[in-house]
């Protein structure tokens, strides 16, 4: 283990810290809850980023950019929404400084320059995009309109954590607008699927696509869809969501349209975000305690090239041969990086790229290039194989393909191994400690009794899964009649 890295079974948390600043993803900044990504942390990023901008660009969608701040009554045209993030608000007040005449070389909030309307950060975008909507929309002819913006929001929360829970942050937000309820409904279960196949396909973390319970909805929603993946603590995190809005928003902003028969009608809407909590995901989901394990599909590196020599001329011929295999290389689409600097050994190159989760390592002497080979380490397995450099690049890829099927099979092993069915409250209450991971519970289907399993537990409902299979039982707590078993979890 990594003298730098807390081990997992030491301390998780601290384990998780270590892997996000140490790695290099981001680090503390000087505004409270806020952080800073790091160049290696925000190409991880962009790689996500392009490939769901890919995604929803093939689902028809475009994108558009509405602006930061959110009139303070327009915020609060729809009742649920503003009451929902009401208390995580920043909000603008003033827009001018002025010099504090006690305290020289100081500045002071103007009083003369208080704004006629308060301005909310905004938190999430319902508001003003449905309030520019409203002059948008008019006939069934301009339905419907799918639109996504890139941004970051504001949410002033109290306990913070690097990518998991900071007060400013990174995501997209799609809001689409439909002539009828089975199109928008439709529309929220298509982007749930396509956040699924990113996380599985890209990132190689396993979910389970469900529907929120009433409690635990999106405020304003008459629906809320989710991914539920599981982290390697036991502990659920909430990787996506998509919002089914019905007319709410529509009614609040008198959003109407005339149908082909011409007759005036609310429209439906969806919206549905994910953000740059799912790198904070795709740390825990993986690495181990040697540093980060980054599925290559996403990784910013997904090979590196070490080269061990003494003096110029000996690494002027691992250049020779090198060089026009970075080439081919790159012709096939991999991102791969040439180590040849000689201010560090390569041992300790050998440890920060390992920490850095990148897939695959070669290093390459003169004794390697008189036999035509090449030392390969894999990252997620550690293993270590000679193979020739004649075909290598042929090799390099399918091993990328092998290691990104590989980091998911080990996730939905663990996964599986931690989908447990319980009967009572007795072996509920004891697995949460024993065994953590996603319980399936029968659960009367009240309020009251979802708030008092989070109130004695801190376990809530992680998703209803879709289809559902119906089978009669009674709830673990309030022993009352219950028609399925629903997810349970401590969650992130």
């Amino acid at each position: 283990m990594s003298k730098e890295i807390t081990s997992r079974s030491e301390d998780y948390s601290q384990w998780y810290n270590d892997l996000v600043i140490k790695g290099e993803l981001a680090d503390y900044s000087a505004v409270r809850g806020c952080m800073v990504i790091k160049p290696y942390g925000f190409a991880l990023w962009e790689n996500m980023r392009d490939v769901l901008d890919r995604m929803f660009k093939e689902t028809g969608h475009v994108n558009a950019y509405f602006p930061l701040f959110v009139p303070k009554s327009l915020f609060e045209a729809e009742e649920k929404n503003a009451e929902g993030f009401a208390k995580e608000c920043a909000v603008v007040t003033h827009y001018r400084l002025k010099g504090d005449p006690e305290n020289k070389g100081k500045l002071m909030v103007d009083p003369e320059a208080r704004l006629e309307e308060e301005l909310v950060v905004r938190p999430t975008s319902e508001a003003i995009i449905w309030n520019t909507y409203k002059t948008w929309i008019q006939s069934y002819r301009d339905l419907p309109l799918l639109i996504n913006q890139w941004a970051n929001v504001v949410r002033w929360e109290m306990r913070t954590r690097l990518f998991l829970r900071t007060a400013e942050f990174l995501w997209q937000e799609g809001h689409t607008a439909h002539a009828t309820q089975e199109e928008a409904v439709a529309e929220a279960v298509k982007m749930l699927h396509v956040y699924g196949d990113f996380v599985e396909q890209y990132m190689a973390v396993p979910v389970i696509r469900g529907v929120k319970s009433e409690s635990e909805r999106f405020a304003g929603a008459v629906d809320t869809y989710c991914i539920e993946a599981l982290m390697q603590d036991g502990k659920a995190l909430q990787a996506g969501t998509s919002h089914f809005l019905g007319q709410n928003f529509a009614k609040a902003f008198d959003v109407k349209f005339s149908d082909k028969q011409n007759k005036l009608d609310y429209v439906w809407a969806t919206s549905w975000g994910v953000s740059t909590r799912l790198i904070g995901g795709l740390v825990m989901a993986h690495s181990d305690d040697e540093g980060l394990v980054l599925p290559p599909r996403i990784a910013p590196i997904q090979l590196v090239i070490v080269p061990i020599f003494k003096g110029e001329e000996q690494k002027q011929q691992i250049d020779a041969v090198i060089v026009p295999f970075i080439d081919k290389l790159k012709s096939r689409g991999v991102r791969v990086k040439y180590d040849d600097a000689d201010n560090q050994r390569p041992g300790w190159k050998f440890a920060e790229y390992e920490k850095k989760g990148v897939p695959l390592r070669i290093a390459i002497g003169m004794r390697d290039l008189e036999n035509k080979q090449a030392e390969v380490a894999r990252r997620d397995t550690r293993e270590k194989a000679t193979y020739a450099l004649e075909g290598l690049d042929e090799q390099i890829v399918t091993l990328l393909d092998t290691i990104q099927s590989s980091i998911f099979n080990k996730a939905k092993a663990f996964q599986q191994s931690r989908i447990t069915p319980v009967d009572s409250w007795d072996e509920f209450v004891r697995l949460l400690d024993e065994k953590p991971g996603f319980l399936a519970a029968h659960w009367d289907g009240t309020a009251e009794t979802e708030e008092k399993i989070k109130e004695l537990t801190k376990a809530t409902i992680r998703c209803i899964p879709l289809d559902n299979p119906q089978q009669a039982g009674t709830c673990i707590l309030s022993g009352k009649p219950s028609t399925q078993r629903v997810l349970f979890a401590r969650a992130y």
